[in-house]
């Protein structure tokens, strides 16, 4: 049979979609400015990134000498980054997929909390220190799946639904704990998380590894290109055949499944489980997630992107705590950097064909 269709069988569509591929590939093969096409999508977007990385290592050896550039302190920086990095990592989904998360912050302090009760703890020194991990993990995708409910199935704005869980989550966990730290007492536990694995932290460790897994499900699975598909398009994909809902629900239950693996990072941490973890962790994540690449009006997130923004808003964070700059000119700082991505956004989003 031949390839080339009749004349009865040429549609208007097929002859637009034949001329804009033949049209594409002559300006591929004519176009001197491959290069420059390259840089403008994700590769160059990564690269500004690793430039600004490097930028912010250069002030840091220079003004912090060799207290910045030691090992113990480029692990500081590590630690510094890998629990904001798995909310970051969550964060990434909801936005890519048109939503939003508010509430991450009280997620990550109730799941601290509900995790390190006294009975928890007296469960996990009986039977097993697991337990302490898998309550952390069944709160936070708990908590999501009420999110995921009320935004998909109940119709309430996913500001206006996060927003309202993280006023109750933090309230929540304050009654639990009646506004007290709750230490952790658990031998096994805190010898799992707080050693060290080829001289890396556990927990470095497990922020590598959520990453990872994260960017292998957002690009190399449907349940990414349904993400992709949905942040960009919402109706388009329902007609396509894609259970919007149900999916959106599944975000936000992957949101709070990072908060329970955040929260269980902080406690080996920190050692308690407290009303006060994760404060503006929210605000921390969605700029690291802004930084990387990922586009707030979501149909394109980047889980690469994302890890490279955590580690500049940590490698900021220690250049003034070496440096002893106020908290206050350090959080200008991070605005300025939020505000300019976002306007980078918007100006390369306005291009033909971006």
């Amino acid at each position: 049979m031949s390839d080339t269709p009749t004349d009865a069988a040429v549609t208007p569509a097929d002859t637009a979609r034949v001329e804009k591929e033949a049209a594409g590939s002559g300006t591929r093969r004519a176009d001197p400015g491959g290069l420059s096409r390259l840089l403008q999508g994700g590769a160059g977007h990564n690269l500004g990134l690793v430039l600004a990385l490097a930028l912010l290592a250069l002030v840091g050896v220079l003004s912090g000498g060799e207290r910045f550039a030691s090992v113990d302190n480029v692990m500081t920086i590590l630690r510094l980054a890998a629990v904001i990095g798995v909310v970051s990592i969550g964060m990434t989904f909801v936005i890519t997929g048109g939503g939003i998360d508010l509430s991450v912050g009280a997620l990550v302090a109730l799941s601290s909390i509900w995790c390190t009760t006294l009975a928890n703890q007296a469960m996990a020194n009986d039977v097993h220190w697991i337990i302490i991990v898998t309550t952390a993990l069944l709160v936070g995708a708990g908590a999501g799946l009420i999110n995921g409910l009320l935004i998909a199935y109940g119709g309430v704005v996913p500001f206006i639904a996060t927003l309202a869980m993280m006023a109750s989550a933090r309230g929540l966990a304050e009654i639990i704990s009646a506004r007290k730290t709750q230490i952790v007492s658990v031998p096994g536990f805190t010898d799992a998380f707080s050693r060290d694995i080829l001289g890396i932290s556990v927990l470095i460790w497990i922020f590598a590894i959520v990453a990872v897994i994260g960017w292998v499900l957002l690009n190399r699975t449907t349940f990414g290109r349904r993400t992709l598909a949905i942040g960009g398009n919402p109706e388009a994909s329902r007609l396509a055949g894609i259970n919007v809902r149900r999916h959106t629900v599944l975000l936000y239950v992957l949101v709070g499944v990072c908060c329970g693996i955040a929260a269980v990072m902080l406690i080996a941490r920190t050692t308690t489980g407290s009303a006060t973890h994760g404060q503006l962790y929210e605000l921390e994540a969605i700029a690291a997630v802004v930084i990387g690449g990922t586009l707030l009006s979501g149909g394109r997130g980047t889980i690469v992107g994302t890890v490279f923004g955590v580690l500049i808003f940590a490698t900021l964070t220690n250049v003034f705590v070496i440096n002893n700059l106020s908290i206050s000119a350090q959080a200008f700082t991070k605005g300025l950097i939020i505000v300019a991505a976002v306007l980078l956004q918007q100006r390369f989003s306005r291009r033909p064909g971006s």
